[in-house]
């Protein structure tokens, strides 16, 4: 019985396992994914632009110096030496497109919204299942997100809102959960709460502001929309009265 028992268990978790497999094809995961290959395959491009750049500037500066200097065996193979080392440094050096440390607070919005995609990508692995329901909602609402804040001013008191969630306080929440040991992350504290239900709830918490952020923006976004349709329409229909460019106005 007992064996028949731990046969059963194993059957459940290995369907638990492919089914979890198959949900993170799909969906938020399978979206935040494709996000991230585009972002290293980006920056692998860039990489080969630059290498091929200073190996082109290396080859030149070979082939004018030996015009005037013949340089010889040595000369030819310090050249080529030069190339690879020059190549080998750009093709190895650190890149913020390849780090999992939070973004960095001083960048653009819109490069601070993609950091932040990246960021919760690479760390979601590390986080409980609830958990990780919450990071997928964050991120699939990054691309829209990234799309209002690229348009307005980093002092922006809604966009310095967002900005603190990705780069301060979102990031934070989770690097301080990933220093709490495992053993004690399922240990209630003094409210009955553990690390794992105090992480999701913040995360919820997070993800609701960036939600009414994003709402606020976009509502912005349209009231300008309809200021400018009313100013065409009646400035510009044959029975309308002469209207004042919204634009003028500021």
């Amino acid at each position: 019985m007992t064996e028949v028992t731990e046969k059963v268990e194993r059957a459940i978790a290995r369907f638990e396992r492919v089914t979890s497999q198959l949900d993170q094809r799909k969906g938020p995961v399978r979206d935040a994914a494709r996000r991230e290959r585009q972002r290293l395959n980006s920056d692998l491009k860039g990489r080969a632009a630059r290498v091929g750049l200073a190996i082109g500037i290396v080859s030149l500066a070979a082939i004018v110096i030996g015009l005037i200097i013949p340089i010889g065996m040595f000369g030819f193979l310090a050249a080529v030496g030069l190339a690879i080392g020059i190549a080998a440094l750009l093709a190895f050096a650190p890149s913020p497109d390849r780090s999992i440390a939070a973004p960095s607070p001083d960048l653009p919005n819109g490069t601070m919204v993609q950091r932040f995609d990246s960021y919760l990508y690479r760390t979601r692995a590390g986080l409980p299942p609830p958990a990780q329901g919450e990071v997928d909602a964050i991120s699939a609402a990054l691309p829209s997100l990234k799309q209002t804040l690229e348009r307005v001013e980093e002092l922006d008191p809604n966009a310095q809102d967002a900005r603190r969630l990705m780069s301060i306080h979102l990031p934070g929440l989770i690097d301080r959960y990933a220093h709490v040991p495992t053993a004690f992350r399922g240990e209630q504290d003094g409210e009955g709460k553990t690390a794992d239900e105090r992480l999701v709830e913040a995360l919820a918490a997070g993800r609701s502001a960036l939600h009414e952020i994003s709402e606020r923006l976009a509502r912005a976004d349209m009231a300008a929309f309809e200021t400018q349709g009313r100013f065409i329409q009646s400035r510009y229909a044959d029975d309308g009265p002469e209207a004042v460019d919204p634009a003028e106005t500021h």
